[in-house]
């Protein structure tokens, strides 16, 4: 191939790419300046040409904290670093951009190239997230979240028995203890205790408690959750996993709110309000006589359906902000955030594990990064997924309220056309086949 034709190849490439690129000499003076960079800047190729870069960008790492000049100097390229420029109509843009030496043919150092990403909308987002409105520890930007903070607004005031439903890591212990927080029992205990974990005979000591000599190994009495809760709330998770004696037991809690430690038979009296929670369904058991239908009835006074977090993706930059703080504290590390690119990715991401495997995910992250940000490379599951390599901005632009409906609309059309199958332009799209699902209905799109 002629050095012509490589050049003509290389100028094309530039020409379409979405990302902003320019390059400049060793003066500081730009050499090349493609179309993104013109839309993003607003300045004009045949300003930028020949100009010094500063004059151009008037970015926040000009002078010496420039990121091409330390590339420069260390010849190490820089991924990813976040900074804002000034517009030619004087907006602040937020971006992401990216370092490299450039070379010519001979392998001499010719001068440095810079990429970089308009990240607005992420910031957008950001600042969005940040004016949420927060109930307790329980914070949510998603619309299907809004059903349950309506329930918890309501059931907080109340003494009720509450029964919380959902898949494992959505959130269950989280969502009773800001029922907890929000009611008048705030300052009083709150107990959590998962029914799974421990054997009969231990969980019901530790529910009810023992006196003395009730069983070997019983020396002294002692008090069990319900009397230590008294005044407060006691969260049983994992209800469907206790047995039948234990079940008729806590009928009785929950029909006299008294109870007998095991090996007395005085009653005691307990003000206790009772949260539940499962991920398995509970009617089901009862019509296979594995849950007594009387408890049901009792525990399922009212009832939340936690959504899973690939129906709450909006919430996922505050979760990670959230986890990045919390980590960096513990582990004493000092994450700054993390890329767009990856940020974006997350949202787009299935999580059979919920929160708790994206709480995981982030700790993980934090503690193996050699980056200030998390990179997309920190999440090898998401990296070998087989899914498109472009950014799901159509997920973020739906978040942000974008007014761009029809484009959307456009952009799913055209992509059905080419894909030929709902999956396949899911995939191609970066999005998830139920996000597809949901806008096609959306836009009474047919296929």
């Amino acid at each position: 191939m002629s050095h012509k034709k490589q050049l003509f190849d290389n100028t094309t490439i530039l020409e379409s790419i979405s990302d902003g690129v320019f390059s400049v000499d060793h003066n500081w003076k730009i050499t090349s300046f493609n179309r993104a960079t013109e839309e993003i800047t607003g300045v004009k190729r045949t300003d930028a040409l020949g100009s010094y870069c500063s004059e151009v960008f008037r970015s926040s790492l000009c002078g010496e904290h420039c990121a091409l000049r330390e590339t420069l100097k260390t010849g190490k390229p820089i991924i990813d670093k976040g900074c804002h420029f000034i517009n030619s109509g004087g907006k602040k843009i937020p971006v992401s951009l990216s370092t490299a030496v450039l070379k010519d043919d001979l392998g001499n150092v010719i001068g440095g190239a810079e990429t970089f990403r308009d990240i607005s909308e992420i910031e957008a987002l950001k600042q969005q997230l940040s004016k949420q409105v927060k109930s307790g520890p329980l914070t949510s930007q998603s619309p299907s979240m809004a059903s349950v903070q309506a329930v918890l607004e309501a059931v907080s005031e109340t003494s009720a028995t509450l029964l919380i439903m959902g898949e494992t890591g959505t959130g269950k212990e989280v969502t009773a203890k800001t029922v907890h927080q929000l009611s008048n029992r705030s300052k009083q205990p709150f107990i959590a205790v998962n029914c799974a974990t421990l054997p009969e005979n231990l969980l019901e000591s530790t529910l009810f408690g023992h006196v003395k000599g009730a069983f070997t190994g019983a020396y002294e009495n002692k008090l069990g959750y319900f009397a230590r809760a008294n005044g407060g709330t006691l969260f049983l998770d994992e209800i469907g996993d206790i047995s039948g004696a234990l079940q008729v037991r806590l009928l009785r809690v929950l029909q006299e709110r008294e109870f007998e430690p095991v090996g007395s038979n005085k009653p005691q009296k307990t003000d206790v309000r009772i949260i539940t929670a499962t991920n398995k369904n509970l009617s089901q058991l009862v019509s296979q006589d594995k849950f007594r239908e009387d408890l049901y009835y009792r525990l399922n006074v009212i009832t939340i359906n936690l959504p899973t977090l690939a129906q709450r993706f909006e919430d996922i930059p505050f979760l990670v902000d959230h986890f990045i703080r919390r980590f960096n504290k513990l582990h004493k590390r000092t994450i700054k955030g993390i890329t767009a690119e990856a940020l974006l990715k997350l949202q787009s991401y299935t999580w059979p594990g919920n929160i708790r495997e994206l709480e995981n995910s982030i700790e993980r992250a934090c503690i193996l990064s050699k980056n200030s940000e998390i990179q997309l490379s920190s999440f090898p599951f998401i990296c070998n997924e087989n899914t498109a390599l472009d950014t799901p901005k159509i997920e973020v632009k739906e978040s942000l309220g974008s007014n761009r409906d029809e484009l959307e609309k456009q952009v799913i059309i055209d992509a059905l056309k080419n894909n030929k199958s709902k999956i396949a332009t899911a995939k191609a799209l970066g999005i998830h086949k139920t996000t597809l699902f949901r806008k096609m209905k959306k836009y009474n799109i047919a296929f």
